[in-house]
């Protein structure tokens, strides 16, 4: 779901780095890492920037051009698949290095390079890692490094020299420092750094992991795709896995999970009011600390792993998370509490004991909670506005939050948050036997209602 760059001078650690961040990045809910590179040394494209870049007889518009070329086919030919299924994308430069290198360095101007960039993949993350020029200058001769992005006046090769590693670095701190205005549309994501790589390399993971957590656990809207296009991508993953499933004999017998009559003949409105009464009783008859557990079960970690759980035949922890996903995404420690929440107190949720060759407890949702979670996750665009509306109406009906919430000419942004519910209803199935989902906002009102 979201694009991370590594960037850096030349012996920076910018390798090393990348592959420490995809090691952080498996803690979070992304369904996988993916690590790449630019130019890419194993494409046509990618091929022809490097050896303009090695002759230096393109021109340094030609050659910005061609960088251009290979990022502009790797954004939207690899890059953007990817993250509409939910991975995370790490790659070793990007354009921050067309800018600092031909734009800065090699006087094309920011303005000039950005165009010509332009329609490529907007970084949501670069990691800016700095190291002192003479240091860089170590690393290159000790490991051959050769330079991925030049410029070039004559015959000289710049790489080794270090005049070339001074203005490289200066270019790095004009840029990612803020001495100059990152042109659009780049000045959207989020820069970080300088890290300073000139420690042991777990120094550099435990800097790298306390950027990459700040950042991840802000929950940013992605940049290069729409999250709910990533959202619904999971859920038709896992209504498809949940079909092919055959479920091993446990303790007793399992749930079973109704991908059509899922609202069991109750009206959404009902479901949330009889849901809500509920989880407040259990909370405030909860022994432990309960500034783990959120005042409302309309917000984020309680739909999410409800409504995860309810398409799901049951998960051991670190699998459950993999099914939420980067948009429903709940940090480990905060999923362990809650399971244990559900299962000791609310009864939503049962613990199933290791089996032969499992590590770890299984997690159920309880068949009689299924509409709960999946009506959570129908109306999971709504969830604030419908979280925020019950703590303004504590004894408001819920029958008519929606309209209520809606009012009678809604914003243009709460309309497409009904057009994501519908389309989200499409794939999970309005709950009611045959009947179709909602496709207009009053039949979506409708629907709410139970009418």
């Amino acid at each position: 779901m979201y694009l991370i760059t590594v960037e850096g001078g030349d012996g920076s650690g910018k390798g090393v780095a990348t592959k420490i961040i995809a090691e952080i990045c498996d803690e979070f809910s992304f369904t996988d890492v993916a690590i790449t590179a630019e130019p890419r040394r194993d494409h046509p494209l990618g091929q022809l920037a490097v050896e303009a870049v090695r002759t230096g007889e393109a021109g340094p518009v030609t050659e910005a051009s061609m960088f251009a070329a290979d990022r502009l086919d790797h954004s939207h030919a690899w890059i953007i698949p990817k993250l509409k299924e939910g991975q995370v994308v790490i790659s070793e430069r990007n354009v921050h290095s067309s800018l600092v290198y031909q734009g800065i360095v090699g006087d094309l101007g920011l303005e000039e390079v950005a165009r010509l960039n332009s329609a490529a993949c907007v970084p949501d993350l670069c990691v800016w890692v700095d190291c002192d020029p003479e240091m860089a200058l170590n690393r290159i001769s000790e490991e051959g490094l050769k330079l991925a992005i030049s410029t070039r006046t004559d015959d000289t090769e710049y790489f080794e020299t270090d005049e070339y590693q001074v203005k490289i670095r200066a270019g790095y701190t004009r840029l990612l420092g803020g001495q100059v205005p990152m042109p659009k549309p780049f000045d959207k994501g989020v820069v970080v750094g300088p890290i300073v790589n000139d420690g042991t390399k777990d120094q550099l993971k435990e800097k790298l992991k306390t950027a990459l957590r700040d950042f991840i656990n802000r929950k940013m809207l992605p940049l290069n795709v729409d999250s709910e296009v990533v959202d619904r991508h999971l859920l038709t993953a896992a209504l498809q896995w949940q079909k092919q499933q055959r479920r091993l004999d446990v303790l007793d017998s399992s749930p079973g999970r109704f991908n059509e009559d899922w609202l069991g003949n109750v009206a959404p409105w009902r479901v949330v009011k009889e849901a809500h009464a509920i989880y407040l009783e259990a909370r405030d008859n909860w022994d432990d600390d309960r500034r783990d557990v959120p005042l409302n079960p309309l917000l984020h970690p309680i739909l999410s792993i409800v409504g995860t759980l309810s398409l799901i035949p049951g998960a051991e922890v670190v699998s459950l998370r993999r099914w939420l996903g980067p948009v429903r995404m709940v940090t480990y420690r905060h999923t362990q509490r809650m399971l244990r929440f559900f299962e000791k107190q609310s009864g939503w949720v049962r613990k199933h004991s290791p089996l032969l060759g499992r590590s770890g407890h299984s997690y159920e949702l309880r068949a009689d909670w299924q509409a709960y979670g999946r009506l959570g996750l129908a109306i999971w665009p709504l969830k604030e506005e419908l979280a925020t509306w019950r703590s303004e109406n504590p004894e408001g009906g819920w029958k008519h939050s929606i309209s209520a919430i809606l009012g009678r000419n809604p914003s243009k942004e709460l309309r497409t948050k009904v057009d994501a519910c519908n389309k989200r209803l499409e794939l999970l199935g309005s709950g009611v036997g045959e009947t179709a989902a909602p496709t207009e906002l009053d039949e979506f009102r409708n629907w709410w209602r139970g009418g």
